[in-house]
């Protein structure tokens, strides 16, 4: 994924936030600081800056009983040319359970092969 000018005035501990954001695909604030192993006031620091360069978004939520916050990637964040092969987008996005063995998988999978 390339880097974006927003993400080249992260700090470090900004980026690994946005990284494990991006990797858990979503976390809960009250856990984010602590998988950064940094203080939560430091953590809402970071939570803010990724915030206001819109590189996540957050959503209030309860967890474990508590009120929280639930933290996102933004969708414009997202790499969606991974789904892609040639002009064709994988047929195990939607709401239909695609067949591994059908022909439009197998066809997906030529066009990817096949790709400069």
């Amino acid at each position: 994924m390339s880097v974006s000018s927003a993400e080249e005035e992260l700090s470090e501990d900004e980026y690994r936030g946005l990284e494990l954001i991006r990797e858990t695909g979503g976390i809960h604030q009250s856990n984010f600081w602590k998988e950064l192993d940094v203080s939560s006031r430091k953590g809402s620091r970071i939570v803010d800056t990724l915030l206001d360069l819109e590189l996540i978004e957050r959503e209030a939520t309860v967890y474990s009983g508590h009120n929280t916050y639930y933290l996102s990637p933004t969708a414009k964040d997202l790499d969606f040319s991974l789904l892609m092969a040639g002009d064709m987008l994988s047929p195990f996005v939607g709401d239909e359970e695609a067949d591994p063995q059908s022909d439009l998988f197998s066809q997906w999978v030529m066009n990817l092969a096949y790709e400069d």
